[in-house]
């Protein structure tokens, strides 16, 4: 038979589900792709205004559209310098005993594997957040950034919290790191300096809200509300 071997999809011409929850989830972060592009067009636009006057914004405009017209890349295809990535990572519920995420995946902060049936909510924290709650929400999908409160400043922290989405991300912070930042989601991660490091877009770009999540699109609110939540 001509389509021994091929899948259901492939011999009908429809996509899979998951190929769908793929599509959906690329067209959502073009879509923050093209918010951020204009939060920093008019953040720029804003400063040249005040500096040179008219004819220098005009010219600044005009480079800003031809760049936001450039085609996007899938977020599959994003290369990340200083990725680390954890394949295969299980995903049961257990508890009521803590995971020892270092000595089970030599993970810290941790980037998945086993977790409590509940999730902790999405947002920003003041205080430190239990590792299986937050790992669920990594299982969801969001993107979870921890940060060294002995090093890390109070304007980074709200750099960085203009720098990702408020949905489906949570910021933390996490005694010990030995990294300022520390970027995760399910079964991958980065540390990084500054929150203008250019690699924490291109990470949100590749895995926030992302269909290879073991639970994508599930919730990122309505269970565990941690410590310490800070008001938006």
């Amino acid at each position: 038979m001509a389509n021994a071997g091929k899948t259901v999809a492939e011999s009908t011409g429809r996509t899979t589900n998951k190929e769908q929850r793929a599509e959906r989830r690329a067209e959502k972060v073009q879509q923050y792709q093209r918010e951020q592009a204009a939060k920093a067009r008019r953040r720029k636009i804003g400063i040249v205004s005040g500096a040179v006057g008219g004819a220098a914004v005009v010219a600044l405009l005009v480079t800003f559209i031809a760049t936001a017209s450039e085609p996007r890349q899938r977020p599959q295809d994003i290369a990340i310098e200083g990725l680390q990535e954890y394949p295969n990572l299980p995903a049961v519920h257990v508890g009521p005993d803590p995971v020892d995420y270092e000595a089970e995946y030599d993970m810290s902060p941790p980037a998945g594997g086993n977790h409590f049936p509940a999730w902790l909510n999405c947002g920003v924290y003041s205080a430190p957040q239990p590792n299986e709650n937050a790992v669920h929400s990594l299982e969801h999908g969001a993107v979870w950034v921890t940060y060294n409160p002995d090093t890390v400043t109070e304007e980074e922290l709200a750099e960085l919290r203009s720098s990702i989405p408020e949905l489906y991300t949570i910021i933390s912070p996490y005694p010990g790191l030995e990294s300022p930042f520390v970027a995760s989601a399910w079964g991958a991660q980065i540390e990084f300096e500054t929150p203008s490091d250019p690699r924490l877009g291109q990470f949100v770009d590749r895995y926030w809200k992302s269909a290879d999540a073991p639970e994508p699109g599930a919730s990122c609110s309505g269970a565990v509300e941690g410590i310490g939540r800070v008001a938006s």
